[in-house]
Formats: C-alpha cells, structure tokens, sequence
C-alpha cells in the first residue's frame, strides 16, 4: 500500500528529471515559430509547382486541338521537347543567371558558367535558409514558369516550323533571354528598384511569350493558303474542339498555382489568407473573360465562337496575373472582362497584318498581358502607370528584337521553315514519320 503512494512521485520524477538535464540541448533545437514559415513556404513552392508544371499538358491538349489532324504529333513533340530542355537550360545556367546573388559585374556574369546546386541532403535546420524556402522547390517553381514561357511560342508558330530550328530558339529563350530579362523585376534588378509591378508575370512570362511569337510569325510567315491574294482570310478550323477545351481547363487549374504560388510565402495567417484570395480573384477574371468573349461574338458574328471562348477565358487568366492580390471580386471580374474583349478583338486585326497565329496565343498572351500590367496601377497604390509602361516597353524591346535576329540567323543558316510539299503533307508525316490519328489518314 505504501508502494502505491510513491507511484506518481516516480512517475513524475521519470518524466521530468530527464527533461530538466536536456533543458540546455533542447534550447537549441529550432522552434516551429522559426522553422513553420520555412516548411509552408516550401510546400507551397512544391504543390503550386506541381499545378503550373501540369498547365504543359495543358498547352499541349489545347495546341493539339486547335492545329490540324496532320500536324497534331508535332505540336505533342514540341511541347514535350521543350519542357524537357527549359529544364536542362534552367539548371545550367537559367536559375543562377536570373537570381544572382548581388548586382555586381562578377556576380551577373559568373552564372552562365554555373549550376543550380542544391541544399545537401537532410540539410539542418542551422543551414538553411530559414527566411525562405528550400532550393529544390524555389528551382522548380520557377523552372515552370520559363517553361510556359516557350508553350506560348510553340501554339502560334504551329503547323510549318521545322522542329529543330524551333528547339534551338528554346534552348536560347530558356537559357539565356528569359532569365535576363527576369533577373529585371524578380531578381532584384533594375525594374524592381524603378518600382515595376508583376506579381505573376504578365509581363515576364506571358508578354515575353508572345513578343517572341510575334517575332517568329513576322520571319516565318503565314500558312499556305491561310490569307488570299484579295485579301481574304481563309478559316483553317482545328482537329478536336473537345481537346482544346480540356485543354484550356487544364491551363485554368494550373493558373491557381501559377498566381496561388506567387505569395510566395504560406508563414502566417495573412499568408494564406492572400493566398486564398488570389485564387477567388484568377478564378472569377477566367470567367468573365469566357463570358465576355461569349457575349461579343453572338453579338458581332451572330453565334458564339467556342475558341474565343476558351482563349476569351485565358485573356482574362492572362489579364489578371499582374496583380492578382489587390483586386475586389468585382476588380477581378472587370479586368478579366477587358482581356477578354481584346481577344475579340485582337484575332480579326492580326488577320489583317497577315500574322497568322494558329492558337491566338498573341492575343492571348501579348495583348491581354499588357493590359494586365496596366491594370496594375488601378488597385496597387505603389505602383505608377509611367513605370508601368517603362517595364513593358523594356520587356517588348528586349524580347520582340532578340527573338527576331535569333529567328533571322536561324532562317538564313538551317531554314527555320519547312517546304510547301511537306507543309501541305503536315509535319507529323515530313518531320516525324508518324500520325496522331493513322487510322482517320487512311480512310
């Protein structure tokens, strides 16, 4: 009975005594207050990345639905092809080039000859970057973003590029010009000290996609038979609406992380709360971007055109990208509304400069990405519609002029187009040797 008594002073006691003598190591041992931040921030980086990595299955459904039958195996080989060097190129120079450690001569010149390295194995918490996120899941998050980058050149060049010219300028866009140009704002540089604002990229990923469309459209030149000699635009309608839709559902969901990840930070409550509001506002500037576009064209051509439906949605997804934070619902609502009106817009005038963009990918990506950045000054009181215009001047100079002599020197040494007889034949027979749909072919 005696016994009994005693038990709850030792079991105490076998609690406590070996606490109190590892009171002194445990003091060092990081709290959550100082390892949470770190740890969300990461995850965020990882799932976001994860959503804006699954938008290149996007790009890919929606380029193989809006391009003919015989062309549909090239546009699934491009895509993959160029994710698959923006992730080499990123790695081997892209990454270190766009995020140099300090301005400096040495520091911005150095990282063309150096790699991404990332944090050792099982990294403790003392060397990490506890103020941030892990390098794995920065890389990769930012890898994705160059990679949607050369999706957007891929869908407007469609149907009479040759693939291995069209990779080289991957190689260069991915590995070089886009990470210049992104060192600008997000690295630190210049534009960020001007004060330039592009929360997702509106300007740095999209509008920078489509200047070196266009320039490639302009060297390249418009399909046979897509433009008469009196003028007239000929219809060239894609293979599979249904893969094009799936497509652009494709490209909406990834967009949560593409905005969503962002923040980057998930630390603290105001955090994720942000977060949670940037998705409200991407989701409702997609729809009143489908909306618009559904509403003009019943009302300009009498019945509703299901493609500028679905890029009418990613104008607005485009539009909305600068700064999707700031905005009220209905901020959100208007600016997508807008983007979708310019899409409307847009197709018909590239027509008649007899620049044949098979996706609308200029529209979409250049046009509404410039009126997004715009869009910034109305909800984001530090930003000012001169530095504005500055950044979207210098990112159109920059990319539509290095684009332009990449695509020269391209034509005039390995031919940057294919011949008419292979064109007419499509290139997945002349280029690859193999048919999306063989059974269809045949008859």
């Amino acid at each position: 009975m005696q016994v009994r008594k005693f038990l709850p002073a030792v079991a105490l006691a076998a609690v406590l005594l070996p606490t109190m003598g590892l009171a002194q190591e445990a003091d060092a041992v990081p709290t959550f207050d100082e390892i949470g931040p770190y740890i969300m921030t990461t995850l965020l980086f990882c799932m976001a990345g994860f959503l804006v990595f699954f938008m290149a299955a996007g790009f890919a459904m929606l380029e193989g639905g809006l391009v003919r039958s015989k062309n549909v195996t090239m546009q699934m080989t491009k895509n993959i092809a160029l994710f698959s060097i923006a992730a080499i190129m990123y790695w081997l120079m892209g990454f270190n080039l766009m995020y140099p450690a300090e301005w400096t001569i040495a520091n911005w010149v150095g990282p063309f000859f150096s790699q991404t390295v990332l944090d050792p194995v099982g990294v403790a918490a003392a060397d990490a970057n506890l103020g941030y996120a892990s390098v794995g899941s920065d890389f990769f998050f930012q890898l994705v973003f160059v990679a949607a980058t050369a999706s957007i050149v891929s869908g407007a060049l469609a149907e009479r590029i040759k693939l291995w010219p069209f990779l080289l300028f991957v190689v260069l866009l991915t590995g070089v010009m886009y990470p210049i140009s992104g060192s600008w704002q997000w690295g630190g540089g210049w534009l960020s000290e001007a004060g330039f604002s592009d929360f997702a990229g509106s300007t740095i990923v999209h509008s920078v996609g489509g200047w070196a469309a266009l320039a490639g459209a302009l060297i390249l030149g418009p399909r046979l038979g897509k433009y008469g000699k009196d003028g007239r635009v000929n219809p060239i309608p894609g293979s599979n609406l249904a893969l094009a839709t799936l497509g652009t559902f494709i490209l909406w969901l990834g967009w949560f992380g593409f905005n969503g990840g962002s923040q980057l930070a998930m630390g603290t409550v105001g955090d994720i709360s942000d977060v949670s509001r940037i998705f409200a506002n991407t989701n409702m500037a997609a729809a009143a971007g489908a909306v618009a576009a559904m509403i003009l064209t019943q009302v300009m051509f009498g019945k509703v055109d299901l493609t500028m439906v679905l890029n009418g949605a990613l104008a607005g997804l485009v539009s909305i990208t600068a700064e999707p934070l700031a905005p009220t619902l209905f901020g959100a609502l208007w600016i997508g509304a807008v983007g979708g009106v310019i899409v409307v817009f847009a197709v018909p005038f590239l027509d008649k400069l007899k620049i044949d963009d098979v996706v609308g990918a200029i529209p979409v990506h250049l046009f509404a990405g410039i009126w997004g950045t715009i869009a910034v000054v109305f909800y984001n009181d530090g930003a000012s519609l001169a530095t504005q215009l500055m950044g979207i001047a210098a990112y159109g100079v920059f990319t539509f002029v290095g684009s332009a002599v990449i695509w020269y020197v391209l034509k005039m040494t390995v031919g940057i187009r294919v011949s008419e007889e292979d064109e007419m034949m499509g290139l997945d027979m002349s280029e690859l040797g193999m048919e999306a749909y063989p059974e269809f072919s045949k008859g």
